[in-house]
């Protein structure tokens, strides 16, 4: 589940901070959103392998059955179940598989099988006019968090962090795909309230780090795989924006680092809002003198004096928000909350 080959040499950061957020990212703001068409049951979906490839073959039959088992007719790309050392295939043909899947008019939504690592490979190669044109919703998160950053900032379109095919389709998913996809709900995001045998909640509790509200467009996704983009023109820009981020199995210390190249590069100054979802396995090692994850919020968010929480169910969890990359929301620091403003699928 590590990125880090995409993090590359972090002092090449400060040589693209110029470039960071810019060029064509600038150019998006002036883009209208782009919003997918509409999804609903007996619709064809494609099922697309853009990153790592699974260690275990049965993990793409159980994520056929599970879109099945929403109600959909599958189809699957053809490099769906390659393998190129740890990649799902070449780059070639995993990005072939995207636009054409994008461009086939049967299929109505793209879920992407896993994450891992890889999909940055692709984003050269993608067929932006052509994704302009046939607009749909994408689904996934971590390393998918590439996809999601390129195809706003060079389309304006909506695309959607949460679960993979593979991934677990348990009730809480299944009722958040539900309520996103198909009653095309303006949702709204609050942990629940469940305190099991505890004399107070523990489990899925939110902390405000600077209290307040703020209204803006989503954008954000896994904190590695989005500082890896430092440099390119597949950054959204930032300007006004909610930013939500996650990530695993990374010590505090690259944490820290990661944040301070936000910071460089000058996205922290210009959203309007964080939410922070998990960072799952993202303790202190042992030994003396590791930085917390509550220290680093604080060294870099509390000075922003913006709305800011974390523990939102975003990220590497067994149940996890779908969230629109792209859709306006409204956030409540103080509550631990956000809520969709406007509808995220063409009418």
């Amino acid at each position: 589940m590590h990125r880090r080959q995409f993090l590359g040499n972090a002092a090449l950061a400060a040589l693209l901070l110029p470039l960071a957020g810019g060029g064509d990212a600038r150019a998006a703001t002036a883009r209208k959103r782009l919003l997918p068409v509409p999804l609903g049951k007996g619709d064809t979906v494609a099922l697309v392998s853009p990153s790592s490839a699974t260690d275990e073959p049965f993990d793409l039959q159980l994520a056929q059955e599970a879109m099945q088992a929403l109600g959909f007719e599958v189809k699957t790309g053809a490099h769906y179940a390659q393998r190129r050392g740890h990649l799902a295939g070449t780059d070639a043909g995993r990005a072939g598989d995207l636009n054409a899947m994008f461009a086939d008019k049967q299929v109505k939504a793209i879920i992407c099988a896993r994450g891992g690592s890889g999909a940055a490979r692709l984003l050269p190669l993608l067929d932006y006019d052509a994704i302009r044109r046939n607009p749909k919703a994408l689904l996934g998160y971590s390393d998918i968090t590439a996809l999601h950053s390129a195809l706003h900032a060079r389309t304006g379109l909506v695309t959607f962090h949460g679960p993979i095919g593979s991934g677990s389709w348990n009730r809480f998913n299944v009722d958040q795909f539900q309520r996103m996809f198909f009653d095309r709900e303006l949702m709204q995001y609050q942990n629940p309230t469940d305190r099991g045998d505890e004399l107070v909640q523990r489990k899925n509790r939110t902390v405000t780090i600077t209290g307040g509200k703020a209204q803006g467009e989503l954008v954000g996704g896994n904190l590695s795989v989005l500082v890896a983009l430092a440099g390119s023109p597949y950054l959204p820009d930032f300007s006004g924006k909610i930013l939500f981020l996650e990530d695993v199995s990374e010590a505090p210390y690259r944490i820290d680092r990661m944040f301070s190249t936000l910071k460089l590069m000058g996205v922290l100054d210009r959203v309007a809002g964080v939410i922070f979802g998990q960072c799952t396995d993202c303790d202190p090692g042992d030994g003396y003198g590791s930085l917390t994850l509550a220290g680093i919020f604080d060294d870099y968010l509390k000075p922003l004096r913006i709305p800011a929480y974390r523990g939102a169910m975003i990220g590497h969890i067994r149940e996890q928000f779908i969230v629109p990359i792209g859709g306006k929301v409204e956030m409540d620091a103080d509550a631990g909350s956000f809520r969709m403003l406007e509808p995220v699928f063409q009418s």
